[in-house]
């Protein structure tokens, strides 16, 4: 297993987002688009993923997400 761990934003067919994490984001991108990833994208694929930014390890990775889902939509 790697160390790094990425927070990504993915964007759904409708036009709505998706914030998760992951050590592994092609295989993640993969499992979205098949219909296995998250429930929120099962209904929304494909997807695309629109931002991707690394962080050494998941911790750091689940607050930057924690942090962008308190942003606003604009």
């Amino acid at each position: 297993m790697s160390d790094a761990w990425s927070m990504y934003v993915l964007e759904c067919i409708d036009g709505s987002f998706y914030c998760g994490v992951t050590n592994n984001i092609k295989r993640r991108v993969y499992q979205h688009n098949q219909g296995k990833g998250a429930k929120y994208t099962r209904g929304r694929a494909p997807v695309e993923i629109i931002h991707c930014e690394n962080h050494e390890n998941r911790s750091k990775a689940q607050i930057a997400e924690a942090a962008f889902k308190k942003l606003t939509r604009k």
